[in-house]
């Protein structure tokens, strides 16, 4: 590509490049899309890892506004609010949507001890189930050395104790490929009732392997993410396992 075309914009970037010091892509609403086989990044274990801490300027703070500057509002559901450290306490999990080449669908997630495995089908673990959003957060790991066997993966979040909060929350989810720059997904957006978000979808396309950024907020749970992307599968009330 020649400079000019850069200046005039002859190319568009796929994604934000970040810089050299933070060394990663941010996947954003302009530029959502990459792909890990043109990085050189599909082999090896893929890392997808949750982190979140709190909006210290929201706790405790309720919003006034006038029905007559904002008159569609009253039509929304009210906002639940936290009290206290009580808001603090936000467990959110980290979850994946699987479909295999042979057509096999399933979930790994904490709930239901649905926990994946990294050596056989679906290629996809679950570890560490942070409850309190530290550095370490919650991971997935996903062997892509096996990606011909991997049609696509759909990376969620949601709210484990059913309390919409991702408002108060400021959460990240970032990939970590076997090579090149980590990719970086926020989930910035405000949806004071959502339980759900589909993050990024992974999918394999006549063999190259993408990264889409989808950061999409739904009032249900694994169930309505799997109606909006059409899995197909039956979902019942599930309970936590322990994870490594």
């Amino acid at each position: 590509m020649g400079f000019f075309d850069g200046l005039l914009g002859g190319r568009a970037a796929e994604f934000d490049s970040g810089n050299a010091a933070t060394n990663s892509i941010q996947l954003t609403r302009r530029h959502q899309q990459v792909s890990l086989t043109k990085q050189d990044a599909a082999t090896g274990h893929l890392r997808i890892n949750l982190t979140w801490r709190m909006r210290t300027s929201d706790i405790g703070g309720v919003e006034r506004t006038s029905l007559f500057r904002h008159p569609f509002k009253a039509l929304k559901p009210p906002e639940v609010l936290g009290h206290g450290q009580s808001m603090v306490n936000v467990d959110l999990d980290l979850g994946c949507l699987y479909e295999l080449a042979d057509g096999t669908k399933g979930v790994v997630q904490p709930l239901g001890g649905y926990l994946g495995d990294v050596n056989s089908p679906p290629y996809v673990k679950l570890s560490g189930d942070d409850r309190f959003g530290s550095a370490s957060g919650e991971t997935i790991y996903v062997n892509l050395d096996h990606r011909d066997a991997i049609k696509r993966l759909l990376v969620f979040v949601y709210i484990y104790d059913q309390t919409p909060a991702f408002d108060r929350t400021h959460a990240i989810v970032t990939l970590y490929p076997s090579n090149g720059p980590r990719i970086e997904i926020g989930l910035d957006e405000r949806h004071p009732q959502a339980r759900s978000c589909a993050v990024v979808l992974i999918e394999n396309v006549k063999g190259e392997l993408t990264v889409r950024r989808e950061v999409k907020f739904v009032y249900g749970f694994q169930g309505e993410l799997d109606r909006l992307y059409g899995w197909g599968l039956q979902w019942g009330r599930g309970y936590k396992s322990k994870v490594d």
